[in-house]
């Protein structure tokens, strides 16, 4: 009787209100997130059918570091790759976050680094997409602020070690925005979370400046206007300074000591030529797809704020400025403003425009947009030929495998990683800091805008010269008597040229005098 009866109840429907097994498992979250991880590969130049990533030049000496790491058993103290600072004190600080890409780049050569640009940026976009729904309590609107993010995270979606400094930035923030008293103990994690994040990249200096700001933002109560918000009880103060004590201390538990402590203020303060020079320490460019969305970000907040004004804590508000300032400073903190503004864009979305909650959900259709992701991200996902087809057309493989460990030569910055990881040694690469501190960087540049070039290669005792053909160097040295081309790689504008020095060449004249006369000086 028991039995047959069992038997009846499984073959009866569901309750009324009861889910089904195909509502629990096809979720409107379900579809969000398989839309969301589809994301990247459409938009983000480094994974779409561009393939970007292999043009990054810093991957191939990150690479170079996590190998020297897991092949030597050592941290990396001096540096070991180039013929112009060797043997002088050089820390890595981002040890910790080049080993998932030498494990993915060993496990599926080029394709691992595709997948871990792809798992880096789609992690990013999928926390920020549960701290939009956790605070929202809205899935579309939640979708919609993390697909804005998505995009304002494109700028730096290539295999690069900061993906994983924000997902710390990421946890921090998480634990900030957790309700009271379940907040009291996961602040407890923060001085482990630092302790890992400053072996993963300086942004460590950006979570703790953000800390103490959530803690002097809160020791006063503030009820004027859209500002409502309570100060820190005795209690609390105590544990969020004592926390923050604690968080400082865990940055001193690495390899390297007070030296990876130091790094980022080094940037800042003694690295000028770094942040004047390099593209994506510029200001933020409105028109790029990055730009237009954080043009939309803001405008969809003071929309918000139009329609159905939200009451702010002061943090809140400092927090979304200081983003907002970031992102138009420095074109690359696009990325850190998706990160820290995307929850309160989920509850602006929530609050002004989809009122309405979301809770019905046709599951069939949820099912059929995620497997459509699905099937697009195995066609998108690029095949090995197709990615060392990128790597032979942005860089020159046979030139630099022609190089040999006696030369001293002098190649374009974006070559420097790949000269590192194939072994040859190099004059300057995108590592920057030791060699702005030595002068390098400043006569590299120099060089490069044939500023006293000829002179500065005489320095360096250069004897071989490696650049894209389109450069003003490149125009002066094949109009030269004392250097000659020995070889060319490419096509079109992705065209290198290499230059050899004449032995019993020296000169130390101005280069414009020295390009053949009745030749055509333009350029």
């Amino acid at each position: 009787m028991d039995s047959s009866l069992t038997e009846q109840q499984k073959n009866e429907p569901p309750a009324a209100g009861q889910p089904t097994l195909m509502q629990r498992i096809f979720t409107r979250n379900f579809m969000n997130i398989a839309l969301l991880i589809l994301m990247p590969m459409l938009f983000a130049p480094f994974l779409n059918l561009q393939r970007l990533l292999v043009i990054d030049p810093d991957v191939w000496w990150h690479l170079a570091n996590a190998r020297l790491l897991f092949s030597t058993h050592h941290f990396i103290w001096t540096d070991p790759y180039s013929f112009t600072v060797h043997g002088q004190q050089w820390v890595n600080p981002e040890w910790l976050s080049e080993i998932p890409l030498w494990i993915c780049y060993k496990a599926f050569n080029l394709q691992g680094l595709y997948l871990a640009a792809w798992i880096g940026i789609a992690a990013n976009v999928l926390f920020v997409y549960w701290r939009g729904l956790r605070m929202s309590r809205h899935g579309g609107a939640a979708f919609y602020a993390a697909g804005i993010a998505g995009l304002m995270m494109t700028v730096n979606c290539s295999p690069r070690t900061i993906q994983y400094a924000y997902l710390a930035l990421s946890a921090e923030l998480a634990i900030l925005e957790t309700p009271e008293p379940k907040r009291q103990k996961l602040l407890w994690l923060l001085p482990v979370l630092f302790c890992v994040w400053i072996n993963l990249h300086g942004t460590w200096i950006i979570g703790l400046a953000l800390f103490a700001i959530y803690i002097v933002c809160g020791l006063f109560s503030f009820n004027q206007g859209v500002f409502e918000q309570t100060a820190f009880s005795p209690a609390q103060r105590k544990q969020l300074i004592t926390v923050l004590v604690l968080c400082v201390g865990a940055l001193f538990i690495n390899p390297y000591g007070w030296h990876l402590v130091w790094n980022p203020f080094d940037m800042m303060f003694n690295q000028t030529a770094n942040i004047g020079n390099v593209a994506e320490w510029t200001p933020l460019e409105v028109m790029s797809l990055e730009g237009i969305a954080v043009l939309g970000g803001i405008g969809i907040m003071v929309l918000a704020a139009c329609l159905r004004a939200r009451k702010w804590r002061v943090y809140e508000l400092v927090f979304v400025l200081f983003a907002w300032f970031s992102a138009f400073d420095h074109h690359r903190f696009t990325y850190l403003a998706g990160v820290i503004v995307t929850p309160l864009i989920a509850v602006d979305f929530a609050r002004a425009f989809l009122s309405e909650p979301d809770n019905k959900t046709i599951p069939a259709m949820n099912a059929l947009l995620a497997a459509a992701a699905a099937v697009a991200m195995f066609f998108l996902f690029p095949s090995q030929k197709a990615l060392r087809e990128g790597v032979d057309t942005w860089f020159p493989p046979r030139l630099i495998a022609s190089i040999q460990p006696t030369w001293r030569t002098l190649a374009w910055d974006d070559l420097g990683g790949m000269m590192t990881f194939m072994g040859k040694p190099d004059f300057y690469d995108t590592r920057v800091d030791i060699f702005e501190h030595n002068g390098i960087l400043q006569d590299y540049l120099k060089v490069i805008q044939v500023d006293n070039a000829f002179q500065l290669l005489d320095k360096y005792k250069i004897d071989h010269v490696l650049v894209m053909k389109k450069m003003a160097i490149s125009y002066v040295l094949s109009r030269s008597t004392g250097w000659r081309l020995t070889g060319t790689e490419g096509k079109e504008d992705q065209t290198f040229v290499m230059f050899e020095r004449d032995p019993s060449y020296r000169s130390n004249q101005d280069p414009t005098k020295i390009i053949s006369s009745g030749e055509d000086n333009s350029h």
